[in-house]
């Protein structure tokens, strides 16, 4: 009877996970469609930003974040000198220490009569605190989700339930980044909103980089993040939610907040934060514009609702014909590289042809993603033999190099997506090189003919495939196996397998090499 027993409950446990995965979204047309404002010109953020856009006619300027505390005050700087408007969209915007203080200057924002709108992809979404709750009850502030779960704060068996149900819809999710101030300066680039992209946590360190921009690349940014507030993946938060409680939620948000905010300025963070000000602009301090033709590329959100592959709605394709282009170099930095057997042999075929492709991603002891390192390993080894030049980033640097961020700090683990052409052209951006940012996910970016901006990104890359800084993978000709080459104190050292990485995700990789999983990474 006992055994009865539990196997009812159990089928009844099964039952109510199944009806609430089932549960259905409430009809996205129910939402109010709104545009981006109109560029603001009365402000003197907005004064300067036209004044130096008036100097370069038809060109957009770009100024590049490397260091992750100067990311992080440019944001603050933009929200705090906001007059009009803010539109943010973004796969992370962590309940964390740096998203707590991003929350509060955007709630400011908002007390001073700055719409803000916040577009966020559902899968990480964490509303501890009701504090996201509260700040979309305010009269000023819009929060939508993207592509959401049926029930809000599922269970792990619940949300398991939802993955199994609806795989095909909530395997694809939304993993633009973008920061736009008064449609007259956005940030876009690879970083999220949350401790690890901003040096602030106390075990991933993620390498990363953004641009801040002004100039005609912005209007097209605002297009392309009304294109995603409107689209019907985007649901209203407050159609999700099933209490009604936000008054009295927003005041309590507004003492986390502040009770936050107020340990944030106590941190050692913080104090090295003011430290490092002088070494750099933020977006809110005169510094070296790069300018240059821009256009802003992003996926259409359709993608996310396709069965096969449609090439018009990727960027994709236009990333191809600028690396199709290259007649000498090509440097691209990556955090996840699965180039599978038609990519592999087209970069064997193009260093063929005399052009220089140089890649930088994670190593199997710094990636944050043992199943794409697998993914990778595939082709490693083609690659390298065809001539690609393969350098993986070490878990840890040795010298501190400030004006790219690679620092000290143990467990950095590289984040950014950067391509960069003969010099000139450049795409920054969300775009991963692996089979998921092609057809599952969207993604956006800029591609900018800019020389300036070439050789900034070019000298993060030079810096980051240090032998102190990365691993490069060659081949040795007695065995024809890989062997890894980096310097360890100035020494020169060779590993025979992977360097650094533990038994258990060897063993991880050894097993997911076995699965038919490449199209999901």
């Amino acid at each position: 009877m006992r055994t009865d027993r539990w196997i009812v409950v159990f089928a009844f446990t099964i039952l109510c996970l199944f009806l609430q995965a089932c549960s259905t979204l409430p009809p996205s047309a129910e939402k109010v469609e709104t545009r981006h404002l109109p560029a603001a010109a009365d402000t003197a953020s907005a004064k300067y930003d036209h004044s130096e856009v008036a100097k370069h006619p038809n060109q957009s300027g770009f100024r590049l974040l490397t260091l992750s505390t100067n990311a992080l005050l440019s944001r603050i700087a933009l929200a705090d000198h906001a007059a009009h408007s803010i539109d943010l969209q973004y796969y992370i915007f962590a309940n964390d220490m740096t998203g707590h203080l991003m929350m509060q200057h955007l709630l400011a924002a908002a007390d001073r009569g700055v719409r803000v709108r916040m577009l966020i992809d559902d899968n990480n979404f964490d509303d501890k605190d009701h504090l996201f709750e509260a700040l979309d009850s305010h009269p000023n502030i819009d929060v939508r989700l993207f592509n959401p779960f049926q029930t809000r704060n599922p269970t792990l068996l619940s949300r398991a339930a939802q993955l199994m149900l609806e795989w095909r819809r909530l395997n694809r999710r939304m993993h633009n980044k973008s920061f736009i101030v008064d449609n007259n300066v956005a940030v876009i680039g690879g970083r999220n909103i949350g401790d690890p992209y901003f040096d602030a946590s106390s075990d991933t360190h993620f390498r990363d980089l953004d641009v801040v921009a002004i100039g005609p690349v912005v209007q097209q940014a605002s297009e392309a993040f009304d294109a995603y507030w409107n689209c019907d993946a985007a649901y209203p938060l407050n159609q999700l939610k099933k209490t009604d409680s936000s008054g009295q939620r927003l005041a309590a948000a507004r003492l986390i907040l502040q009770k936050e905010v107020r340990a944030f300025a106590q941190s050692d963070y913080a104090q090295a934060v003011l430290e490092e000000l002088p070494n750099g602009p933020t977006a809110d301090k005169r510094g070296t514009w790069f300018w240059g033709d821009a256009e802003l590329v992003a996926d259409q959100p359709e993608k996310v609702e396709t069965t096969g592959d449609v090439p018009t709605l990727r960027i994709g394709p236009r990333l191809k014909t600028m690396l199709d282009g290259a007649q000498h170099e090509i440097l691209a930095t990556t955090p996840y590289f699965i180039p599978g057997d038609a990519g592999t042999k087209h970069l064997v075929s193009r260093v063929q042809g005399g052009v220089s492709i140089k890649i930088l991603t994670n190593s199997l002891a710094s990636t944050d993603e043992t199943a794409a390192h697998a993914g990778y390993v595939h082709y490693r080894k083609a690659l390298v033999e065809g001539g690609v030049q393969l350098y993986e980033l070490k878990p840890t640097s040795g010298q501190s190099q400030p004006s790219t961020s690679i620092g000290k700090s143990s467990g950095i683990s590289l984040h950014a997506k950067t391509i960069v052409v003969d010099n000139r052209q450049v795409f920054i951006g969300s775009l991963n090189m692996d089979q998921r940012s092609k057809l599952l996910n969207t993604e956006m970016g800029v591609i900018v003919d800019s020389p300036g901006l070439a050789r900034a990104i070019s000298d993060f890359f030079h810096t980051a495939t240090q032998p102190s800084n990365a691993y490069k993978v060659t081949i040795d000709p007695a065995s024809h196996h890989l062997i890894w080459q980096a310097a360890d104190d100035g020494r020169p050292v060779t590993y025979e397998s992977d360097p650094g990485a533990t038994t258990k995700r060897r063993a991880e990789v050894t097993l997911l090499r076995l699965l038919p999983i490449d199209g999901l990474l």
